[in-house]
């Protein structure tokens, strides 16, 4: 991989949206996530353009992560059954 620090990539495609999820270790070897957003756009002349929005979750933080994504998918569920 082209980053020293990239241990894990996976590339997610959903519509005109595509979504990074990168493992990353900081020089002490701590894991580290980031979650990148990139959506295809077309700029000024019909030129491709990217827009992206990276979020950088650490150690410390997955497990409320996790909890709060997990709540969320589960009341999704739960409103379309409904």
């Amino acid at each position: 991989m082209s980053d020293q620090n990239e241990i894990y990539s996976k590339v997610v495609r959903a519509g005109k949206r595509t979504y990074f999820f990168d493992i990353k270790a900081t020089k002490g070897n701590d894991l580290y996530i980031t979650l990148t957003e990139s959506k295809k756009s077309f700029g000024e002349g019909g030129a491709d353009n990217y827009q992206k929005h990276k979020i950088f979750l650490y150690k410390e933080d997955f497990e409320k992560f996790k909890e709060g994504l997990d709540d969320v998918l589960l009341k999704i569920e739960e409103l379309k059954n409904n």
